[in-house]
């Protein structure tokens, strides 16, 4: 049986959604946890922060470091890196997790907010990892995963929000690029997006309010699915583009009633599906 037991993750956007569900699926096996993420006080429209997940961490069964970080900036991700390192003695898995949401389309995005994507969204990711495989080479089982969709030049989802779909897209190049570039280091590269709306504060908050979140999935389908993946061989599984659901159906787990939000409800499809 493959277990997560021991291994030190480096998570952004750990304190809440998906990334911190990741987290508390691989805590259950007794993992590290870096919770890299901004939110250091509370927040009127967003639950939970840094400090909160790591208490949920390590009450799920793993060991979890409090890294206050903006992945916008080189300093402070080389600081996480660098205080994950000094409490665990490595990484062996990076997810990159964060990311900023604007649908606007391109008459009406302000540059801000454009910028605010590509910074967090793209460069993050990259430079994330960057700063994170000179650890990974040296670990005996490492992945680096990115929470982004497959790639797909069909124009319907550049037209009504092309700003966003490049910033998710550019995370998705860096599967192809880094999954071939670090081959032969046995790093294995890949992305997973889920199937239909998840229950994130962005649906909440930005994509439909209660109303969508009823005809979303919870986190922890991600979360699943993802642990499949990371306790994969890293020399074995590398390049992929996964969706969440079909991860599950390959290791037997057909009913995915549990997942919903309202069971009741029609799931809407995801972005990029």
């Amino acid at each position: 049986m493959n277990t997560l037991r021991d291994k030190t993750f480096f998570i952004t956007g750990a304190s809440r959604g998906i990334g911190k569900a990741i987290a508390l699926r691989a805590a259950a096996d007794g993992a590290n946890i870096s919770v890299v993420a901004k939110t250091k006080e509370p927040h009127p429209k967003l639950p939970g922060t840094v400090y909160t997940a790591v208490e949920e961490i390590e009450s799920a069964g793993g060991n979890a470091i409090p890294c206050i970080t903006d992945i916008r900036f080189e300093d402070q991700i080389q600081a996480a890196v660098d205080a994950t390192v000094d409490r665990f003695g490595g990484i062996d898995i990076l997810v990159n997790n964060a990311s900023a949401i604007n649908l606007s389309p391109t008459l009406e995005i302000e540059m801000k907010k454009y910028d605010l994507m590509f910074s967090v969204n793209v460069r993050g990711s990259f430079l994330c990892s960057k700063l994170c495989i000179p650890h990974l080479k040296k670990a005996e089982n490492p992945h680096i995963l990115n929470l982004s969709p497959p790639l797909n030049m069909d124009p319907k989802w550049f037209k009504n929000n092309l700003a966003y779909t490049m910033a998710k897209y550019g995370m998705s190049m860096c599967i192809l690029g880094m999954a071939e570039e670090f081959r032969k280091e046995g790093i294995a590269v890949n992305a997973l997006w889920p199937k239909t709306s998840i229950a994130t504060a962005a649906v909440r908050n930005l994509l439909g309010g209660e109303s969508a979140v009823k005809h979303s999935r919870k986190p922890e389908i991600v979360a699943d699915a993802a642990y499949y993946i990371l306790t994969k061989p890293s020399r074995e599984c590398t390049g992929n583009f996964f969706i969440d659901e079909e991860i599950l159906y390959e290791h037997g787990i057909t009913d995915l009633k549990r997942y919903s939000v309202d069971p009741n409800s029609k799931l809407y499809t995801d972005f990029f599906i």
